[in-house]
């Protein structure tokens, strides 16, 4: 299982007004991954690394669009 975020803003959701702040931050967003292989780690990455760390936990190849990194290590 994974569980990510694209914003890092959870401590500011909302707006004064009351509408959804839909801006991005410099806040960190933790990704959580959880497995029963011994070892594994996620390192520190950005958006563009999510959908190649999704290939990584499938065991499939990275298409060459990707531009990000598969950020688990093992």
């Amino acid at each position: 299982m994974i569980i990510i975020a694209d914003h890092g803003n959870a401590d500011n959701a909302e707006n004064e007004d009351g509408s959804p702040n839909t801006a991005h931050s410099l806040n960190p967003v933790p990704i959580v991954y959880v497995t029963n292989r011994p070892g594994a780690s996620v390192e520190h990455g950005i958006l563009a690394d999510v959908s190649p760390t999704i290939c990584q936990i499938l065991d499939i190849p990275k298409p060459a669009e990707m531009t990000g990194k598969g950020l688990l290590k093992f």
